[in-house]
């Protein structure tokens, strides 16, 4: 009986092979996108498991405001992880990590090559975390000062070997290089984690003034032991604040207690992030690697899922649609004695066997297109991921769940034809008219409409950020990374490349409004005595004589810094927003008061305003403009320079050639100020590409679909298109009356789409301070879109049964 449902399945799927592959067809994109989104989504949520403590380690974030200034971070004071440890019988353990001292130069053989994946770590660090040694003992590995952990790949990079136990490699430090003993060689960190070193240095070498309570500079996290709930134990930050945090700024501010603090609209407070929740969860600050979005997994679950929906959906219509053909088989074999569990049976053996061979395509999709998804989805993702333990289940499940989603309601509808009725020659009059599946079509359309109308929002809020006045020139401005490799060398470095033909400008400063620069928060005083209502919080950048012009940005009131004023060493800058801030309507000669930050030393340093930098985003535009001062001073981090780009090539290898003779064996990297302003936005740019591939996809599975459907249509109507012909209507008239019903379900599909869209793409908007209004002309674009596409479709197969020969329609039986 099996072998004979088989034999007949695969005679049927011969027989009608336009059918049978408008199914498989529309059935294995809508598979292959599965496989695909399945990979990404599993990759997602799988960050940081590999942990065997997983479920216990939380990171420690911090939530500050104080004067205007608000600090949304990963960071905490250097002080928190052990004084939580020493008060706290819940915590077992705790590490931490310091990165904020950016990319170091290593040593390797004659040169220096630049690490970016490099940071100073607690010995505690492998007690936490699980990154097994393949040599020495990670524990123990770095007890002492001058010590380093690498990973595999490192020792093989550095030394071909990850026998490298006791060899030493070499960190400059300014004109110094300090050698670092290899205590342990680890594997490498797994790509799912949310941070990713390849350096692991003793923080007994970094260089930091221990003991600041309110310096929040340290990634802090916490082990806690076994059955601790998290949450209660967050009431505990209060009484760490109550007892260290507040006596150590009463040392500087004048202040009574917390409550007084918080009842003038400031705020300090920590909270606990579990570990398998950063990735996709966080949304602070000074991410150790780029996150990732719930929100996006979500989304794209839903689409795969749609999308698979709506080939199912094909497989549906197409296969009630084509009752009549096989209305009399069904017939026959009644009248012969099949019964209607057989012939079921028969209808969902074929639907499953059509998923199969739909599946081994959808993998072959698959694998050809994973390179190109892994470039828009910025994975690392591989076929054999295909068959791990998440995935293959679902491999093995899928032919016989979506053969029996897409076959149980054909099975039960060809399965139910009367014999009588049937061989009368009447089982086609329910064709016309079917609810269900002009729900089908409906629900097809709809969403393809939302993923249009998703992605037309997506690239208007991308061109928005790129076109919206930021404050500053990000474009032409080529940007040197690493300048205190030059040590003493920056300042004529700078001036000789100035002097170069093409270069109008240039600025030796880390901080740059971009992400992967410097940031600095200090908190100011407009009175000598600092108390929590003369206070402010804010970003302090120290730059130098040339930065406002080089980054295009305008004075509004006052003046820059001149060499002219030997006084401005102790001046500033403002933004527009701080002087708001301050309640100044002219700040220009108004005294802002610094802690000295010298311990011991309570007093207060003034510094003299002398100008108003028009308001500029130095952030993401995720976030509102925030309060901004600039200091002059030395910061080598980074040279800048604004260029024309007509000869960029060549001006770039003159730079080269400089830097190569005036810091022989350092690496010269360099980038472009708008390709790191891009990057702010890439988790935007990817979702943008990835929902118009989803996009397109829904509308070619559904037109697909729909072809087909006025494919079957125009043949079960030869005989009333022949007969209209003979009776004078025209082939537009023919068109017309094939075509009106669908469109209809479209227009229908676009009422429903428009508000669901409108709801969840004003959600997603909701994460940006600064955003587009989503416009009328959206709804419009994407309905006539999903119009024109569908009367295309229509139309092709409308017009080929209308201009046949009405004497050949009339003799079709």
């Amino acid at each position: 009986m099996v072998k004979n449902y088989f034999k007949i399945a695969f005679r049927n799927l011969w027989k009608n092979k336009g059918y049978s592959t408008i199914n498989i067809l529309g059935l294995a994109i809508g598979l292959a996108t599965c496989l695909l989104i399945t990979l990404y989504v599993t990759d997602e949520l799988s960050y940081d498991r590999y942990n065997v403590n997983a479920d216990r380690i939380y990171r420690i974030n911090a939530d500050i405001r104080f004067g205007g200034g608000d600090l949304h971070m990963t960071q905490t004071s250097d002080m928190m992880g052990q004084v939580l440890k020493k008060d706290y019988p819940q915590v077992e353990e705790y590490t931490r990590i310091y990165g904020n001292e950016g990319a170091k130069l290593i040593k390797k053989g004659n040169e220096f090559i630049t690490e970016k994946n490099i940071a100073y770590v607690d010995s505690t660090f492998f007690n936490v975390f699980t990154l097994p040694a393949i040599e020495g003992d990670a524990k123990t590995a770095l007890n002492q000062p001058n010590t380093v952990v690498i990973t595999a790949s490192t020792a093989k990079k550095y030394f071909n070997s990850t026998n490298v136990l006791g060899k030493t490699i070499e960190v400059k430090n300014g004109e110094t290089t300090t050698p670092f003993k290899i205590t342990a060689v680890i594997k490498d960190i797994p790509h799912n984690s949310h941070f990713q070193l390849d350096f692991m240095l003793s923080m007994k070498n970094a260089d930091y003034q221990w003991g600041q309570y309110t310096s929040h500079n340290f990634n802090t996290y916490l082990l806690l032991k076994k059955g601790t709930d998290y949450k209660a134990f967050e009431k505990s930050f209060e009484q760490y604040i109550t007892k260290y945090v507040l006596p150590y700024v009463q040392q500087f501010i004048k202040i009574n207690s917390m409550d007084e603090f918080r009842k003038s609209g400031n705020k300090l407070e920590y909270s606990l992030i579990p570990l398998t929740k950063i990735h996709l969860y966080s949304d602070y600050s000074f991410e150790l690697s780029p996150s990732g979005n719930i929100q996006y997994v979500y989304i794209f679950s839903a689409v795969a899922l749609f999308i698979l929906i709506i080939a199912c959906i094909n497989f549906m219509n197409l296969s009630t649609a084509r009752s009549a053909s096989r209305a009399k088989e069904v017939g026959i074999r009644k009248v012969l004695g099949t019964e209607r569990k057989t012939l079921i049976a028969q209808f969902l053996v074929e639907s499953t066997i059509t998923a199969f061979i739909s599946l081994i395509i959808a993998v072959a999709i698959a694998y050809f297109v994973l390179p190109l998804f892994n470039d828009v989805a910025a994975k690392s993702l591989s076929v054999k991921d295909l068959l791990n333990i998440h995935i293959l289940p679902f491999l093995i499940l899928v032919p016989f769940v979506v053969g029996l989603l897409a076959g149980s309601y054909p099975a039960l509808f060809l399965s139910g034809f009367k014999p009588i009725v049937v061989l009368k020659g009447s089982a086609n009059t329910g064709f016309k008219k079917s609810n269900l599946r002009n729900v089908l079509v409906v629900f097809q359309f709809a969403t393809s409409v939302m993923l249009i109308i998703g992605t037309i929002i997506v690239y208007s809020q991308l061109h928005y950020i790129q076109t919206t006045k930021l404050g500053f020139s990000k474009d032409q401005v080529l940007v040197v990374d690493g300048a205190y490799a030059l040590n003493n060398n920056v300042q004529a470095f700078k001036n000789d490349v100035l002097a170069m033909n093409g270069v109008s400008s240039a600025t030796v400063s880390a901080y740059l409004p971009v992400t992967n620069s410097s940031r600095s928060d200090n908190t100011y005083s407009k009175e000598a005595v600092m108390d929590f209502k003369n206070g402010i919080d804010m970003q302090t950048w120290r730059i130098d004589y040339d930065y406002i012009k080089t980054m295009g940005m305008e004075i509004v009131k006052g003046r820059n810094f001149s060499k002219e004023f030997g006084s401005d060493s102790s001046a500033m800058l403002i933004t527009e927003t701080t002087a708001k801030l301050l309640g100044y309507s002219d700040p220009i000669g108004k005294m802002m008061y610094v802690p000295s930050n010298i311990q011991g030393d309570n007093s207060m340093i003034p510094i003299k305003i002398i100008g108003v930098v028009k308001d500029f985003h130095f952030e993401s535009l995720r976030q509102n403009i925030g309060p901004l001062c600039m200091l002059l001073g030395n910061s080598t981090g980074l040279i800048s320079f604004k260029i024309n780009v007509a000869n960029a090539d060549g001006l770039i290898k003159q730079i080269e050639n400089k830097w190569k003779a005036m810091a022989p064996g350092m690496p010269f990297s360099y980038r472009f100020m708008d390709d790191s302003f891009n990057e702010m936005y890439r988790s935007e740019q990817r979702a943008g590409y990835i929902a118009i591939t989803f996009a397109v996809l829904a509308i070619v599975i559904a037109c697909l679909g729909l072809f087909g459907l006025v494919t079957y249509m125009a043949e079960q109507r030869t005989k009333e298109i022949g007969i209209r012909k003979v009776l004078g209507a025209s082939t537009g008239n023919v068109v017309t009356m094939l075509s009106k019903d669908f469109l209809v379900l479209v227009i229908i599909a676009c009422v429903i789409a428009f508000p669901v869209a409108w709801l969840a793409m004003s959600n997603w908007l909701k994460d940006y301070a600064y955003r587009i209004n989503i416009e009328w002309w959206v709804f419009f674009v994407a309905g006539f879109t999903a119009l024109a596409i569908a009367l295309i479709t229509v139309s092709f197969q409308a017009i080929k049964a209308a201009l046949a020969n009405p004497v050949k329609s009339l003799r079709t039986e």
